[in-house]
């Protein structure tokens, strides 16, 4: 008895114990996906600890490799989760693209909840058979590779996905309507492609969406009005599309709207709409569309507006005409738009807005990029904006707003224009009043802004000195003060600029010698000083007339000798030479100067 009651024990124990390695057919699935990318390239990164793919062998459990994630449900192991993503090194050449067959092993093993594909250069068509055996699939990306083709209607068969990610490949066509069969979705990302037709019209049967993102393919015709019933969308992303009529009032009436990116298209927005938002925006980009016309002013409602660029639009009038209420002959860069203390960046570059910058823009105390440029701005440059809060406080930790993504923040930096990233813009604090029509002095209290890493007051009418201030933006990289009517003298304060590798004075009234020592003796560009009124210094070859040797003193012709002064006692005359030579060494008398040296001296 003793002995069938051990023998008991052990069968349930057996039964019972979860197996300790996963499923042999997994195992193989896998091992052969190692064993055709290996073959099939001449590529040796999988065998590199860095892809930590080497813990992958025959003699050892999956479930223990790196990559793989397992679960044990029902008393056995079964791999749930693949991480193979940047399995290709992106600095390499080798290998220049992957098929799409390497992969298909992958898609034999049915209990995979995750796969991750994306980074790793896979070319060829997406084959929709391989996605029969997915069906409990939940996160699935393919991002970054080289797909093309149409994307498969099998798709639509993965009901249970929540997350998909086709972006960044070369998919074509029009998004099958199949993919609004997967009603658990609540991110699906198929931007920077080249998906053509129009939205499809029934993309709000998505009703669990928080992210839709179609942005940087050709996608054409209007907004489809269903998106008003996706009552959890947070972010949506259509810019760099072909869509076309008026913005659609009732975007605005998504509550739980966040994130609205819809520059580079060809949408208006219709000026005679009554519009109430009902959502709270971090992120408004309308950058690169048609509108025209004032700024609506339900803009000034939206009081957690993180970033506002209406930049390359044709808007006019006074700037911004946000509250009736207010008197818009005050200034004409009416003062509404302090009131949104939140802002870190406003472009609104390339517009045709008219009017003062205001001395209230000082209110805006998070503010780190300011671009008014090509504008016909009017007025001085207010002296309170050297009271811009986060470009003061240099120790501050600036938070990057995060749940957005950035595609097209452009912006004029050391002198070409170049996309910021969005992972990076809390580095940057940049203030660009450049191609206005701007007059008076450059304010002194600029100095104040330390963390300034490019300023451009370019193409204006501004007049008088440099304001040796500028030599304290000791972050400060590039500076253009090009085509104005300063005069004076480039301070030598400049030269305690470290970082400076831009300085363009040209176009000015600017004379004397340019400040040498530090990185001033690196600024040696000529076109930088041309067509000025008399600059001269070692970085454009021209020698300053102080540092010419002076002309020796002419000889006085004299018949008399000292023997013949009468009345004159000797003490007195060695008095008097004695006093003028201490003068002379001591600098009071100069007994010779060269041309121009006195109108040198008062400048």
């Amino acid at each position: 008895m003793p002995k069938l009651m051990s023998l008991l024990q052990l069968v349930l124990v057996i039964l019972f114990t979860p197996s300790l390695c996963c499923p042999e057919d997994q195992k193989q699935a896998l091992l052969h996906f190692k064993a055709s990318f290996l073959n099939a390239t001449a590529y040796s990164a999988l065998r590199s600890p860095e892809f930590r793919l080497e813990s992958w062998n025959s003699s050892s459990d999956c479930c223990q490799w790196e990559r793989v994630n397992c679960t044990s449900p029902f008393g056995s192991k079964t791999v749930i989760s693949l991480d193979l993503s940047y399995l290709v090194d992106g600095e390499s050449e080798e290998p220049r693209v992957l098929s799409f067959t390497i992969f298909t092993p992958l898609f034999r093993i049915r209990s995979l909840t995750e796969l991750h594909l994306s980074e790793n250069r896979i070319q060829g068509e997406f084959l929709g058979d391989s996605l029969a055996n997915m069906s409990k699939l939940v996160f699935l990306d393919l991002s970054g590779n080289s797909f093309h083709g149409n994307i498969p209607k099998e798709i639509g068969n993965m009901t249970k996905l929540q997350q998909l990610s086709l972006s960044g490949n070369n998919f074509f066509g029009e998004i099958p309507a199949s993919i609004l069969n997967l009603k658990e979705l609540k991110t699906l990302d198929l931007s920077y492609n080249s998906l053509s037709m129009e939205i499809p019209i029934d993309t709000g049967n998505l009703s669990n969406i928080t992210t839709l993102d179609f942005s940087n393919n050709n996608l054409t015709s209007t907004i489809p009005s269903s998106i008003q019933k996706l009552t959890k969308l947070e972010t949506l992303y259509l810019q760099n599309n072909l869509l076309t009529g008026d913005i659609p009032s009732w975007l605005f009436d998504i509550k739980s709207l966040k994130y609205l990116f819809l520059g580079g298209n060809y949408l208006a927005w219709n000026n005679k709409a009554k519009v109430t938002p009902r959502c709270t925006l971090f992120v408004l980009s309308m950058r690169s569309c048609v509108l025209s016309g004032e700024i609506p002013d339900w803009i000034s409602t939206q009081k957690t507006l993180g970033i506002l660029d209406l930049s390359e639009n044709q808007l006019e009038g006074t700037f911004p005409l946000w509250l009736a209420e207010m008197n818009v002959n005050y200034i004409f860069l009416s003062g509404s738009i302090c009131q949104i203390s939140t802002l870190e960046i406003l472009n609104l570059q390339k517009n045709s807005l008219q009017g003062s910058i205001p001395d209230c823009i000082s209110n805006l105390t998070k503010l780190q990029i300011l671009d008014l440029s090509s504008n016909q701005l009017v007025g001085g440059i207010p002296k309170k904006i050297g009271n811009l809060a986060s470009m003061i406080e240099t120790t501050k930790d600036y938070s990057v707003i995060t749940g957005s993504r950035m595609h097209d923040l452009i912006l004029n930096w050391k002198k070409t224009q170049q996309g910021l990233s969005w992972n990076h813009l809390n580095i940057y604090f940049l203030l660009d009043l450049s191609m206005n029509q701007l007059s008076g002095e450059i304010p002194a209290s600029l100095g104040s802004l330390n963390p300034l890493k490019a300023l451009n007051i370019s193409h204006n009418n501004l007049y008088g000195r440099v304001p040796a201030s500028l030599g304290d933006l000791e972050n400060l990289e590039s500076l253009d003060l090009s085509y104005n009517n300063l005069s004076g003298s480039i301070p030598q304060s400049l030269a305690k600029l470290q970082q400076l590798t831009i300085l363009d004075v040209s176009n000015n009234k600017l004379t004397g010698k340019i400040p040498i020592g530090s990185q001033m003796d690196t600024m040696n560009n000529p076109n930088f000083y041309a067509n000025n009124s008399g600059l001269c210094g070692m970085q454009i070859r021209v020698p300053c007339l102080e540092y010419l040797s002076p002309t020796k003193p002419p000889k006085v012709e004299s018949k008399e000798t000292w023997f013949s002064w009468e009345g004159v006692g000797i003490g007195y005359a060695v008095g008097f030479f004695v006093a003028v030579g201490n003068l002379y060494l001591i600098g009071y008398f100069v007994l010779t100067k060269p041309p121009n040296h006195r109108r040198q001296q008062r400048r």
